[in-house]
């Protein structure tokens, strides 16, 4: 629940749009100075982005239907969606608030209100908030997944985004998909706990050491002083990136949650004179919601990785954790009055991005045009169109991933197929074109292979038992992945809160209408796999043949999956 505070910051953020943003023609009334609105509050304030997904220009991201939360997280923040979200947080429906937190009527609320993010619009932001407050006053922190996500991150192997991240003034992030650039890109853009990369930020990522001598590979802290305040900043790369991501890309590294390390580091930095500690966390919501229970002396956590996106700080006992969302869609805006080495007050605004309301900024657009110019006229071709919507961003299913899941099947001529759980990727509107971009942005990693082998009934079942395992283990320490792996040529129960390796039942080909038969051998499709030397097609041609051949697509809601819950 809620608490009184919790409840009136959050009117209070509702507030600023909820005049004014009822309909289509509010969005003319609506000026980049609401969006902007908010009561200075003390001496610092500390802005934050996450999981860019290296989406430099806008577009649209349709948040969850259904975000599924387990144990103790089952029905508290972030797992409210849809309506049930927006009356616990007092959005009005249909405002430009609720198409930014929401999924309901997202097709219409995105024709109405436009699309989102751009890197020249956070730019915009940045800049009004330091013109407001001083530069001197203000610190920009990005929560990693920044250099991942698009065709020109691809080709440039991050340095776009790098490059970005450096002029947006950006003093530290930290990393998970940065490390599927491999181990000597990532040194090379970020250096070393001694040595400066190419980057022109910190890299902070002290739970990564290495597999010989356990050393940390990269710094774990800084302190950065704002206001007269000395605001220690200690970084938390994902903890599961060997097993979220292919371990052969980064083989003498180490990772972990390292929760007694990382209590040491808030206390060498609080030692070293830092007034108020800081952890930007690449963890996941409710990891980083345990964790502030269990770590003593962190004042903030800005948490990152899952997507989630709040209104409104959530409170666990003295620390505030703050939710960004991802694409560029939000950044957030925390002002601390700290005395005595703790937060006496704040304030607090989730800055929705919207592109058709904030001006871009002429210097970041300029450098955006400059890298996207020589492939413009790839990326905005045709490849057919979507008569539905699609979207990624569910708990189990997304009609995107069905669209990649189908493609699979006919293309490599599979009876079931498998496509990872990734949250990031576009959303697309009823009767948009899908263009090169749009594939990439859905699909764009450093191992795509396509493959496709034969896998006994049985396996199929532990593959789905497994991802369960690391999604809906009640203990947030244990949950590892992403969304659920998605499907095609298969249904199946999936009973949430059922004990490790009883989740999945009732396993039925969609082709034959069969159950599943565990000592058969099926044909199946995947990408993403996490194997090295896995042979196929990258998965951007395996979806632009698919969608080549058919010119307009049309993808409803599977009900393949069926939800259980105990």
């Amino acid at each position: 629940m809620l608490s009184r505070r919790e409840f009136l910051q959050v009117a209070t953020a509702a507030a600023v749009l909820a005049a004014r943003t009822g309909t289509a023609r509010a969005q003319r009334r609506l000026t980049e100075a609401d969006l902007l609105a908010a009561k200075p509050v003390g001496q610092v304030t500390l802005l934050h982005i996450a999981d860019l997904h290296a989406q430099l220009v806008p577009g649209y991201f349709r948040e969850p239907a259904l975000n599924l939360g387990v144990g103790r997280m089952r029905g508290q923040p972030p797992h409210l969606t849809g309506a049930e979200l927006l009356a616990a947080f007092g959005v009005p429906a249909g405002s430009a608030a609720a198409y930014a937190l929401a999924s309901l009527d997202f097709a219409a609320l995105a024709r109405d209100w436009g699309r989102i993010g751009g890197a020249d619009r956070i730019a915009r932001i940045v800049s009004a908030i330091r013109g407001e407050r001083g530069t001197d006053r203000t610190l920009l922190l990005d929560g990693g997944d920044a250099l991942q996500g698009s065709y020109t991150a691809l080709t440039t192997r991050g340095g776009d985004m790098a490059g970005v991240l450096e002029a947006l003034g950006v003093a530290a992030t930290t990393g998970h998909w940065e490390f599927t650039l491999g181990e000597a890109r990532v040194r090379e853009l970020f250096g070393s706990r001694s040595a400066q990369g190419t980057a022109k930020l910190d890299f902070l990522a002290g739970n990564v050491a290495d597999t010989d001598f356990h050393e940390p590979v990269f710094k774990g802290r800084a302190i950065y002083e704002r206001g007269g305040v000395r605001v220690g900043v200690v970084g938390q790369a994902f903890p599961y990136t060997p097993i979220a991501n292919p371990r052969w890309m980064m083989p003498n590294w180490s990772f972990g949650l390292r929760e007694t390390e990382l209590a040491r580091r808030v206390a060498a930095v609080r030692a070293e004179g830092a007034d108020i500690v800081v952890l930007n966390s690449h963890d996941g919501f409710d990891v980083d919601r345990k964790l502030a229970g269990r770590v003593s002396g962190i004042d903030v956590i800005l948490t990152a990785h899952t997507h989630d996106a709040l209104p409104a700080p959530v409170v666990v006992g003295k620390t505030l954790l703050i939710a960004s969302g991802s694409h560029g869609k939000f950044v957030s805006r925390l002002d601390l009055d700290v005395r005595g080495g703790r937060i006496h007050d704040y304030g607090y605004t989730l800055i929705p991005v919207l592109a058709d309301v904030i001006a871009p900024d002429p210097g970041m657009a300029q450098r955006i045009e400059a890298i996207r110019a020589p492939h413009t006229a790839m990326l905005s071709t045709e490849l057919a169109r979507t008569r539905s919507l699609l979207y990624r961003r569910d708990t189990v299913a997304g009609t995107l991933d069905d669209l990649i899941c189908r493609a699979m099947l006919e293309t490599r001529e599979a009876e079931i197929c498998f496509s990872p759980g990734f949250r990031w990727g576009p959303t697309l509107l009823p009767g948009q074109s899908i263009t090169w971009e749009d594939v990439y942005d859905a699909t764009a990693i450093t191992y795509p292979a396509c493959y496709r082998m034969e896998m006994t009934g049985e396996t199929i079942r532990d593959i789905l038992e497994d991802v369960a395992d690391n999604l809906f283990n009640p203990d947030p320490y244990y949950q590892q992945g992403g969304d659920m792996v998605r499907t095609g040529g298969l249904s199946f129960a999936l009973h949430v809160d059922a004990p490790i390796g009883r989740r999945v039942h009732d396993l039925t080909s969609l082709r034959t209408g069969e159950p599943v038969d565990p000592s058969r051998r099926y044909v199946v499709a995947g990408w993403g796999s996490v194997n090295q030397g896995t042979q196929g097609p990258p998965i951007w041609d395996v979806l632009a043949d698919h969608l080549k051949r058919h010119g307009e697509v049309e993808v409803e809601p599977s009900a393949a999956v069926r939800v259980v819950r105990g």
